[in-house]
């Protein structure tokens, strides 16, 4: 028995488009009343195309034959007046329509942007950062050749293509049925070619987006691929990515290029044939000469409309393919939500208490198995471990990244849960061991969390981190322009201006990642400095390998596979000889 599986998939394919488009056009809906004026433009520059071939016959027949040279003029003047009118209609139209279809891609470009700042950081563990901006950026783009500059043209000859067919059947319906004898025909080609170019397409914007994460990956790591002597494996890795893309390309062109000159066959096909009947009907009598030049006219005009919309046809499958990208990006579940009843984070005082809570970043592997802990508000907490144990799990926890798989997290006896995220995290400041700062000025940077605050609050924020005075010997004080990720200040650097980062917001709980570790000993000890005025009357995580940098800390929690194995005060663990006490010992010895 003969599977129907490509038949379905076909099918599937075909329907899969279908919504796509339906829901692109759906950006349409708050340009509703603009639309009639760009359709009532596309129109008379339409009408002002099909009536053009009709007048010539016409002045064929009852001017020129008869030697009507005052009647011939005027129709001269009538023509000109006609096609100057399509000019001015088709320019209104491309005004028009290309200023609708900019906005809607620039609202496209905006929904994306905010579904990726919104999406959970779950989202991110598994997708690469140059694909997102692929999808941004190139498929976009690419929706934007075939669409946003070409739509307005296409409008245009789909509509003067009605009209021709209109005024060709009424002028002559045997020569009208025989011109469009091809039409079926150049139906079934498109639909052939579309086909195969889908899948083409479809390749060429997965290798597109593969090409741009590998580009983004390379770029940002390009002194550890030199340090670690991998410059060579990268450039081999990048080619065998460059060549897929090409091909792919390739192959969709070969497609494109062999479909126009297939179009180009079956147009000379029906001009051949309008010509050997119109001139056995002009011959028998049946026919003018007016008739048959209208017709010739008219079959040129007739295919160029459609080689036109067949050309856009191809080019829209590239852009239903970026677009299908884009929608699955859009679709993508939020999965940590705000629950429709949450209310706003009110001033919290800083406890924080894990009760079991157990979590996994999947679900076949659990980080966290039943951890309960209480830190009151202005405690300081320090949190040890070997790498992997889950100490940086518990931050995100705290902050909401994820959402616990069991048990619950409270900040003042309120479920996290309950509470907006914004408002949460408000109120909670971090500062990592490799802050970003970003392009714009120090002062931008001081206030990226309340880029309302004035120079004033800016200044006070630096003075607390003990990085006010460095930033006025820079070249324009608070005004420099910092580079990509805060270049070309040194680690500790972009470290106090990161601290002042989270003075700014004022925060209740703060959090410390490694927050010395990659910094010299002079400047370990401003940032140490800063550091502890940051920490009065907060509570505080502090997560630390030195543990030489957590001997102040009210209580150490040392976690092990994903549990508290111990807690204490640095003095009583290192009492109690156990697993905190080891680890210092090594430590010790190990400097």
């Amino acid at each position: 028995m003969k599977s129907n599986t490509p038949v379905v998939a076909s099918e599937q394919k075909s329907n899969q488009q279908i919504s796509t488009l339906r829901r692109f056009l759906g950006y349409l809906q708050p340009y509703r009343r603009e639309i009639p004026g760009a359709l009532a433009m596309v129109a008379t520059g339409a009408v002002t195309q099909s009536v053009g071939p009709f007048l010539i016959g016409w002045s064929i027949d009852h001017l020129i034959a008869r030697g009507n040279l005052a009647g011939l003029l005027q129709m001269l003047a009538l023509l000109a007046s006609i096609y100057l009118l399509g000019i001015v209609a088709i320019r209104g139209q491309i005004l028009r329509v290309g200023w609708i279809m900019q906005r809607l891609l620039a609202q496209l470009r905006q929904d994306i942007f905010h579904k990726i700042q919104s999406l959970p950081i779950r989202f991110f563990d598994r997708s690469e950062a140059g694909d997102l901006m692929s999808r941004l950026l190139n498929d976009v783009n690419t929706v934007n050749q075939a669409f946003g500059q070409t739509v307005a043209q296409m409008l245009g000859n789909l509509f003067s293509l009605v009209g021709i067919v209109i005024a060709m059947l009424s002028i002559n319906l045997q020569l009208g049925l025989l011109s469009n004898l091809v039409v079926p025909l150049m139906i079934f080609t498109t639909g052939l070619f579309a086909r195969w170019a889908r899948a083409r397409f479809r390749v060429t914007r997965k290798t597109i987006g593969e090409l741009s994460a590998k580009l983004e990956e390379d770029i940002t790591s390009v002194r550890e691929a030199q340090a670690f002597n991998r410059v060579s494996l990268n450039i081999e890795e990048f080619e065998l990515l460059n060549a897929a893309n090409r091909d792919a390309n390739v192959e969709a062109v070969a497609i494109t290029a062999a479909f126009l000159p297939s179009i180009d066959f079956l147009n000379t096909l029906a001009t051949a044939g309008v010509l050997a009947y119109g001139g056995y009907l002009t011959i028998t009598g049946a026919a003018t000469v007016g008739v048959v030049t209208a017709f010739l006219l008219y079959v040129q005009l007739f295919f160029r409309p459609i080689q036109i919309l067949s050309q856009f046809y191809t080019q829209a499958q590239s852009a239903l393919a970026g677009l299908e990208r884009i929608f699955l990006l859009l679709d993508e579940p939020n999965q940590l939500q705000d629950a429709a009843d949450a209310t706003i984070m009110p001033p919290i005082q800083g406890e924080v208490r894990f009760e079991q809570v157990s979590f996994g970043y999947n679900s076949n592997q659990l980080v966290l198995r039943n951890v309960s802990l209480i830190a009151q508000p202005g405690e300081m907490i320090a949190l040890v471990g070997p790498t992997g144990a889950g100490k940086s799990t518990i931050i995100n926890l705290i902050l909401r990244f994820y959402d616990v798989t069991n048990g619950v997290v409270k900040i003042d006896g309120i479920d996290i849960r309950s509470v907006t995220q914004s408002s949460l995290r408000r109120q909670i400041g971090i500062v990592l061991q490799d802050n970003i700062l970003f392009s714009g000025t120090v002062a931008e940077n001081i206030a990226f969390g309340r880029p309302n605050a004035s120079q004033a609050e800016i200044e006070a924020a630096a003075q607390l981190a003990n990085v006010h005075d460095f930033i006025l010997s820079l070249p324009q004080g608070y005004q420099t322009q910092l580079g990509e990720r805060g270049a070309p200040l040194s680690q500790g650097q972009r470290q106090l201006i990161s601290i002042a980062r989270a003075v700014m917001i004022d925060p209740r709980i703060l959090i410390l990642d490694e927050a010395t570790s990659s910094i010299d000993t002079r400047t370990e000890a401003l940032v140490q400095a800063a550091i502890a005025k940051l920490l009065k009357g907060r509570t505080s995580f502090v997560i630390a390998h030195r543990l030489s940098t957590v001997t102040q800390a009210d209580r150490v929690l040392v976690i092990q596979q994903g549990q508290i194995v111990e807690q204490g005060s640095h003095l009583e663990l290192l009492d109690r000889q156990g697993v905190y006490a080891n680890l210092y010992a090594l430590q010790l010895g190990s400097t």
